[in-house]
């Protein structure tokens, strides 16, 4: 076995979040126990309610493992694996589970390619909101510009008329007797009003004291 497969080999257990760290000095004998974990592990990470032994302490047991692994993973996943190499639990042995973690991690990448999109399709979904509200407030915008600008063509075509008012009514000579007489009518109307205000508060106060009068007997 290549470093460069013992390397991909731990990257891939470690991005599917195999629990230890696994080095090339774990392979350089045969390890039976450690294989045995890492192929139930993997097993379990496949599927989950697979029901495999995990006794592999005499060397029966270990060959009856190894043959129900193999046999699980060609009906569940179409991986043929070769139990001698299994059974010798060596670098041969890391070549056959890599087959199995190959297919794990590609479905891993797959799936973090399929969110990827998902999420930039939600990015670009936002984005098209974003801009159709733009869209229309620049729309409402043209439309008010329109509308006061039409408004401010009439007044400036009133101009003419109201220019000709303003000249007039500068033009205008002013008369000070007439002013002082309108002053004069003013204040002699405010002055009667005043007059007719004080009358009825005096007349009011004449009733109430007759009625406290009328109380009192």
């Amino acid at each position: 076995m290549s470093y460069r497969e013992l390397r991909n080999f731990t990257e891939m257990l470690y991005t599917l979040g195999y629990p230890r760290l696994i080095s090339m000095e774990n392979f350089r004998q045969p390890n039976f126990p450690l294989v045995a974990e890492i192929l139930t592990w993997l097993i379990h990470r496949y599927e989950p309610s697979a029901d495999i032994s995990t006794d592999v302490e005499t060397e029966q047991d270990r060959v009856i493992f190894v043959k129900s692994a193999a046999q699980l993973m060609a009906t569940k996943a179409h991986i043929k694996l070769n139990t001698r190499k299994l059974y010798g639990a060596d670098g041969y042995a890391v070549k056959e589970l890599l087959k199995i973690t190959s297919l794990l991690y590609s479905a891993i990448r797959s799936n973090e390619d399929t969110s990827d999109n998902y999420q930039d399709v939600e990015t670009g979904t936002t984005e098209l909101s974003n801009k159709t509200t733009d869209l229309k407030a620049c729309r409402q915008l043209a439309s008010e510009i329109t509308s006061k600008g039409a408004k401010l063509y009439d007044l400036l075509g009133q101009e003419v008329e109201l220019r000709e008012a303003r000249r007039i009514a500068v033009s205008r000579s002013v008369d000070i007797d007439e002013i002082e007489k309108g002053i004069e009518q003013s204040t002699e109307s405010v002055n009667n009003e005043v007059h007719r205000i004080n009358q009825r508060i005096d007349n009011l106060a004449s009733d109430e004291a007759n009625l406290e009068v009328k109380i009192e007997k």
